[in-house]
């Protein structure tokens, strides 16, 4: 990895949803030097927040590995537009479905219009996520409580459960957690809640479809440089994110994608649901 990719970054702050372009340092999260074997070939996957961050990462790897993607996102359509370039420079289709997933319908309708372009689907990856750090309990709003879990924790079973109809026998979900639904996060109240919430729902979805050998797992990351930092943190914690984890660091988005390929590949995780894998920079938790 390049020196540059070990430092913390600068204060630093931007518009909510944020951009990939205009973070420093900018991500890594084009996957530029992995190299596909075939693990999902002809697959069609279906990546919610898939315009950048992890869900770039993702799709860009899942089309290396042989997959057409359909990425769902807010509003970001110039990282959204990279991303589609990079899967088709590995040959792949990307399909763009922009909108407010927090929003029931919506969530109906990305499936719907990714199942019709894609001509069926074999995995999702639910990886929308929302977070505004709070200082008190107070401080928190019932509209943003709401918010959070209308983004973070509805959209998931919303998605999830319009495209159950369309995943066959060998199909994988995966949904993104987080290191705050492990352990909690004092001014991440509302937004460590829905991890929570998510890796339940992944545990429960995992043995609710085992008899029809669909598999649900998640990847719970620690801090990953990703645009939702400087979008929704104040300037100071931005200044140095990632350096509480063992490794001093927060991981790029190419580091964490890996293990999404894992868990959609059946090769590789056959005998895998319910599982949330953490990858979290040398933290160890009880339990």
């Amino acid at each position: 990895m390049p020196e540059e990719s070990n430092a913390t970054p600068p204060a630093q702050s931007q518009p909510y949803p944020g951009s990939s372009e205009r973070m420093s340092p900018e991500p890594r999260d084009e996957m530029r030097d992995y190299e596909g074997r075939d693990l999902l070939r002809d697959k069609r996957a279906l990546i919610t927040g898939g315009d950048s961050g992890i869900g770039r990462a993702v799709a860009v790897a899942f089309a290396k590995e042989g997959a057409d993607v359909a990425i769902a996102y807010l509003s970001e359509h110039e990282d959204a537009n990279h991303t589609r370039k990079l899967v088709e420079a590995a040959g792949r289709r990307c399909v763009l479905l922009p909108g407010d997933l927090s929003d029931a319908d919506h969530c109906v309708s990305v499936v719907e219009q990714a199942v019709a372009e894609l001509g069926g689907l074999d995995v999702v990856v639910n990886n929308v996520a929302y977070q505004s750090p709070v200082q008190s309990l107070e401080e928190l709003t019932d509209e943003q409580w709401e918010h959070t879990f209308a983004a973070n924790v509805h959209s998931y079973f919303r998605v999830t459960k319009a495209a159950l109809p369309h995943l066959r026998e060998g199909s994988a979900i995966v949904n993104t957690s987080s290191v705050n639904g492990l352990r909690g996060n004092k001014t991440l109240i509302d937004y460590a809640a829905t991890k929570g919430a998510i890796n339940a729902f992944t545990q429960s979805m995992a043995q609710n479809l085992i008899e029809r050998r669909i598999r649900v797992n998640a990847v719970a990351p620690g801090p990953v440089w990703t645009p939702l930092i400087p979008a929704t943190m104040p300037e100071e914690r931005v200044e140095g994110f990632g350096k509480q984890a063992p490794m001093q660091r927060a991981a790029h988005p190419d580091e964490i994608a890996p293990s999404y390929v894992f868990f959609a590949a059946e090769r590789l995780s056959s005998y895998y649901t319910g599982e949330i894998l953490a990858p979290i920079g040398g933290e160890t938790l009880p339990g």
